[in-house]
């Protein structure tokens, strides 16, 4: 089965919006078994939503819209599926009297324009929306069918979550035409060679690999996922066997075998262990804190922080000596040593990173140029450190620090392969 998303709004086409509902609702649908063909992005503009509608009904099952639904002028959505479908507005009496349960506390929000909201097309199959005014509409269109939904990111993920997927799930059991496939994904994150390098390494394991199980490449700041994936054709055991096969050729550069973040596989090693980790940050500026402490249960085993970004503080909260300073530098191995160590006992961890770097665009010399960063690991047995050369655009250098701390961090904590 495969399924099109069409995201509707000026705002998504001019960059006020970031449009974070494609890849949430492409991960639910890949979860449910619904390939996704494509994303699309439209003006609130009849003739450009009709257009996509229609092209999207030429290449799957489902269309998906969200969108365009509100009280206002500007919300055209419903009015243009109703012309799309050849249908015509009717009161609901059930979305009537959800809407005005919604809104009872704010009468003032009660007025003719919220009046629309309980006008849905009479060809549709209405869906409640429980933390909003405008209703889901399912339209049957022969063997196929188009959801609408909101766009606000929360009812669209409620709605996703608690009415479209099971609804979805139900026809699929009186339909024949279309069954839910087995899409299998297999993911491993390498380390330590570059993109074109690891190609090489997996010639003969591409050759020979059956066309319907895919490898794609997917590298982001440092670090290489290597993803194997099958649309309703593989096996498990086969896609096991062959991701098998891939851990076996990567050994070397493996990382992780899952698609977790990094800051999530180092959580996990450090709660199995009931240990604790603090930072002393200076080029990343607190962003390995945040990553750290950004999923839920982090408090079990992250503790706290110390952005150190101007050198008196380093000098008089993480007691690194002025002449270190002075004479060594901020970016130095010594530097990050002390930062390390010294927040390890200043927060009672059982370990510490330390980063320190020029992260540009100015800053940098012969000997240090833009991209220097030093990373420090202090734990229980002592303490490492080492020097990367991470790029010459900031946000990059940063992004690929943390990387590299957390990798670290990872290897430290005795992960192999076997989460």
């Amino acid at each position: 089965m495969r399924a099109e998303i069409i995201t509707i709004g000026d705002e998504l086409l001019i960059g006020q919006v970031v449009d974070t509902n494609s890849a949430w609702m492409a991960q639910k649908l890949n979860e449910n078994g619904i390939e996704l063909f494509q994303i699309t992005s439209v003006h609130d503009d009849r003739e450009h939503i009709i257009a996509a509608i229609d092209d999207a009904f030429k290449r799957v099952d489902i269309v998906l819209t969200t969108g365009g639904l509100g009280p206002t002028k500007d919300d055209i959505t419903k009015q243009v599926l109703c012309e799309y479908f050849q249908t015509h507005l009717i009161e609901d009496e059930r979305v009537r009297a959800h809407v005005e349960h919604l809104y009872q506390d704010r009468p003032d929000v009660l007025n003719r324009l919220t009046a629309t909201q309980w006008m849905v097309p009479e060809c549709a199959v209405i869906l409640p929306n429980r933390v909003g005014s405008a209703p889901l509409m399912i339209f049957p269109h022969g063997q196929q069918l188009l959801a609408s939904m909101p766009g606000v990111p929360y009812e669209m993920e409620i709605a996703m979550e608690e009415q479209i997927l099971p609804y979805l799930q139900n026809v699929q059991c009186t339909k024949d035409h279309v069954q839910m496939g087995q899409i299998l994904h297999r993911t491993l994150q390498v380390n330590g060679i570059p993109e074109s390098s690891l190609a090489i390494v997996l010639e003969e394991y591409e050759a020979t690999k059956p066309e319907y199980i895919h490898l794609a490449y997917l590298p982001k700041d440092g670090i290489i996922r290597l993803r194997l994936s099958s649309y309703g054709e593989a096996t498990e055991a086969e896609m096991n066997e062959w991701f098998e096969r891939l851990k076996v050729l990567t050994k070397e550069y493996l990382i992780a075998e899952t698609d977790e973040p990094l800051e999530v596989i180092a959580g996990k090693l450090l709660k199995e262990r009931g240990e604790t980790i603090s930072t002393a940050e200076s080029c990343t500026g607190g962003k390995l804190a945040s990553l750290l402490n950004k999923h839920a249960g982090s408090s079990a085993f992250y503790w706290g922080s110390i952005v150190s970004y101007d050198n008196s503080v380093k000098e008089h909260l993480l007691g690194v000596p002025e002449d270190i300073l002075k004479t060594r530098g901020a970016v130095s191995e010594e530097t990050v040593r002390i930062m390390a160590e010294s927040v390890r006992v200043q927060t009672g961890t059982t370990y510490a990173i330390a980063t320190s770097g020029i992260a540009g665009p100015t800053g940098g010399s012969d000997d240090k140029p833009v991209g220097t960063v030093w990373i420090a690991w202090a734990t229980p047995e002592g303490t490492s450190a080492e020097c990367f050369h991470l790029g010459k655009l900031r946000e990059q250098i940063t992004d690929r620090a943390c990387t590299k701390a957390l990798i670290g961090m990872i290897k430290i904590l005795g992960h192999k392969s076997d989460i």
